[in-house]
Parts: C-alpha cells; sequence; structure tokens
C-alpha cells in the first residue's frame, strides 16, 4: 500500500468507527495519527492548572511538584497514557484509577475546579491540534475522547461532567474567565516546572524554554498569570513555520506502526529501564497492597 493510501484508510477509520469503539478510537488518535501533537497538548494542559490560583495554592501545598518536578510531571503523564493505552476497565487501568481516586480524596476544592483539571485534558490538545496539527480531529475523535474523560470523571466521583465535546469547551471557556489570575504560588510551579521541557529541548533552545513555551500557549492572560514572558511576532512566526514544514513531512511519510506510548517501557530519563505501577505516584501516597509490586510486561 502506498503512503497516500495508508493516510487515507488511517483517517477513513478515525472518520467511520463505530460508537461502541471509543475507547480504540481514542487510543489510535492519540497513540498513532495525532500522537505528537496530542503529547504537546497534554504538557500545555497540565501547565494550565497554574494559572488558576485556588488550583496552584493546592499544589503549592502539597510540595510534590517543587520537591519533584521531574517525576510529577512524568509520572502524570504515564496515568493518562496508561489508561489511553490499555483501557480503563483493563489490569492495568484499575490500578492507574485507584491511583487518581487516593491522590485526591483529600485534596480541597470545589465540584468546577475538580471538572476543570479533567477537562484541561480534553480541551488542550483538542484546540492545539486543530490549531496545529497535520490533520483536524474527526467528529468520531471528538466524541471519543469526550466520551473517554466522562468515563474517567464518573470511576473518580467527578460529578458534572459535559455531555458533548462542545459543552466541555464552554464550561472551561467560563471557568478560565472567572479564574485565570496571577499568583504567587502557580508562578513558583511554573518556574519548577520549566526544567522538565528544557530537558526535552535541543541544548541550544533550552535558555529559551519559558519563551517556547509562551508561544505555544498563545494566550496572553494565561502567560501574564504563569509569569511567562509575552511571545512576540518573530517567535510566533518561527512556531507557525516549523510547524507548518513539519506537518508537510508527515503528510508523505506512513503513518508508524509503533505505538507512542508503550506501558512500562524505559522512554525517559526518569525510569531508563522501565518502570512498574507501584513507581508511579506521590511518594507519600501509599499505593494499594492489592497491586504493590505490580510489574509491567
Amino acid at each position: 500500500m502506498n503512503i497516500n493510501a495508508t493516510l487515507a484508510a488511517s483517517l477513513d477509520r478515525q472518520e467511520t468507527p463505530s460508537p461502541s469503539d471509543w475507547e480504540a478510537t481514542f487510543r489510535q488518535m492519540v497513540l498513532f495519527d495525532l500522537a505528537a501533537d496530542m503529547e504537546l497538548g497534554f504538557f500545555l494542559s497540565y501547565y494550565r492548572n497554574f494559572a488558576t490560583p485556588d488550583i496552584a495554592k493546592t499544589l503549592h501545598t502539597n510540595a510534590e511538584i517543587q520537591q519533584r518536578p521531574m517525576k510529577r510531571s512524568y509520572d502524570t503523564a504515564i496515568v493518562i497514557y496508561e489508561l489511553i493505552a490499555c483501557g480503563l476497565d483493563s489490569d492495568r487501568g484499575r490500578p492507574m484509577v485507584e491511583l487518581l481516586n487516593r491522590v485526591h480524596r483529600n485534596v480541597p476544592g470545589s465540584k468546577d475546579d475538580f471538572l476543570y483539571v479533567l477537562l484541561t485534558l480534553l480541551v488542550v490538545p483538542i484546540r492545539w491540534i486543530q490549531q496545529h496539527a497535520w490533520r483536524q480531529p474527526t467528529k468520531a475523535e471528538l466524541v471519543a475522547a469526550s466520551r473517554f474523560f466522562t468515563e474517567l470523571g464518573i470511576r473518580m466521583s467527578v460529578t458534572g461532567m459535559p455531555a458533548t465535546y462542545e459543552e466541555a469547551e464552554a464550561f472551561f471557556d467560563s471557568y478560565e474567565a472567572a479564574h485565570v489570575a496571577p499568583s504567587p504560588e502557580g508562578q513558583q510551579l511554573m518556574g519548577a516546572t520549566v526544567q522538565v521541557f528544557q530537558d526535552r529541548l535541543p541544548k541550544v533552545l533550552r535558555p529559551l524554554a519559558k519563551r517556547i513555551i509562551s508561544t505555544m500557549l498563545d494566550d496572553g492572560r494565561l502567560t501574564d498569570a504563569l509569569g511567562l514572558p509575552r511571545s512576540g511576532r518573530i517567535s510566533r512566526a518561527a512556531l507557525k513555520t516549523g510547524l507548518t514544514m513539519r506537518n508537510a513531512i508527515t503528510r508523505r511519510r506512513p503513518l508508524k506502526t509503533k505505538p507512542h506510548f508503550i506501558p512500562g517501557d524505559a522512554g525517559s530519563s526518569l525510569y531508563p529501564g522501565g518502570y512498574s505501577l507501584d513507581q508511579i505516584g506521590p511518594v507519600n501516597v501509599p499505593h494499594s497492597p492489592a497491586h504493590a509490586g505490580n510489574e509491567l510486561p
């Protein structure tokens, strides 16, 4: 099969799946078709929480991010990718849901705070894809992504989950309009986590990490709240040019046969030999004895 046919076949599958295959549809989107852009979107959603003073204060008081910024960042991503790759109710997914519930059990916050944090993982990556990816998300992908986070919210007892992606966007925008503001805690958290992004950049670009994040966020109110420099015309043009070139190359290549994430695999300096489920999560939150030592294949 030629390259174009491969891309066309993948897109066709993502446009016409059965509604009951929502987990598989979302998995294909995140791990194959739009993998690089979903990863960037998840990164940006992580930073976004620091721009809300109440959420930032809670995270700052916990001190996990300041003390172990690399572990907190990577573990957050691993939990989400484990759930997507393996399934919410799989043998590997259930311990991750249990971990999320233990971590958040005594965390202060309103119903809307918890809902917003969950919906950043839906809305922020989707919007990044709509603006910057090599193709637009399909309607079926939007439905599948929304269903995934609705089901995750149900398992975490998060109430008021939107019924559609459009409703999720409306809540997300309304919440940010009312809550995004500068805070010392939020800016300290942002400063602590910049190094995680720096480590993923070529050395020549590492001094520009804050400006690159600001350019990707592309929201003056948000970058002001996070204490980041405002992005300029040149940096925005550079990002657009770089992504345009990348997208042109992507369209001419076959989709990768290896998924973007392999559960338990070595994929970072934090876990160079791979990881087991009991290694994931804050060090001060004990894991369930039933899953301690649950080695990943």
